[in-house]
């Protein structure tokens, strides 16, 4: 019988959590999105999770944006070496389109029955003169950090990703509500989190993609 060197896999699942920033979000679903903050704030969040800001252009809620080139730009007049970007995952839940100026809704959608204000990109409003995608979600507990975007070294890069592996490996626990960090999934039937066969990396049998270390 011979041997095969394993080196990782990857998988590509019929489903759009990576939407792109022009298209539509469906409501229900969770995506892949971005929040720009200040380091110190960013342990913050990773360890106790996001707060809801108590107003801004959407009104109260936590602004996030699937354009990682907007998320960048936050916390405006921060210096570069004070700027983080957390991944997220994000569910939606009811989304309401906000596109011009002094929309109806545009402090009350959550008032009127949604979870989410998305603000398309080039829609053309005075507030967004970047013209880059933003939303608002008003339930801080619809948003889990997974991973660091950007950073300003690599010393804050691996510290946060540090913090957010040991905060993410109780709720790896299926008995606990949250999603894997590694598998971005909540926790369910077949839901494994271990240390790789082949390398000393944490994964998860759920996750759609992993390299293999371990050098044969």
């Amino acid at each position: 019988m011979s041997s095969i060197n394993f080196f990782g896999w990857e998988v590509h699942y019929d489903e759009d959590r990576h939407l792109q920033a022009e298209q539509e979000a469906k409501s229900g679903s969770r995506y892949t999105m971005y929040h720009g903050t200040k380091v110190q704030t960013a342990q913050m969040i990773i360890q106790n999770g996001f707060s809801q800001s108590p107003d801004g252009m959407l009104g109260p809620g936590v602004y996030v944006s699937r354009d990682q080139r907007k998320a960048e730009r936050y916390p405006l007049n921060s210096p570069l070496n004070d700027k983080v970007v957390l991944k997220l995952s994000v569910d939606l839940g009811k989304v309401k389109r906000i596109d011009k100026d002094n929309h109806p809704l545009q402090k009350t959608w959550h008032n009127a029955g949604y979870d989410t204000a998305w603000v398309p990109p080039k829609c053309g409003m005075r507030a967004v003169p970047s013209g880059l995608e933003e939303d608002c979600v008003w339930d801080p507990k619809r948003i889990d950090v997974v991973d660091i975007a950007l950073a300003p070294n690599t010393t804050i890069l691996n510290s946060l990703k540090q913090l957010i592996a040991t905060n993410q490996r109780s709720l790896s626990n299926p008995g606990n509500s949250g999603t894997c960090q590694y598998c971005k999934w909540k926790p369910g039937p077949g839901h494994m989190v271990q240390s790789c066969w082949g390398c000393p990396e944490t994964i998860c049998t759920l996750m759609t993609k992993h390299n293999c270390n371990q050098k044969f």
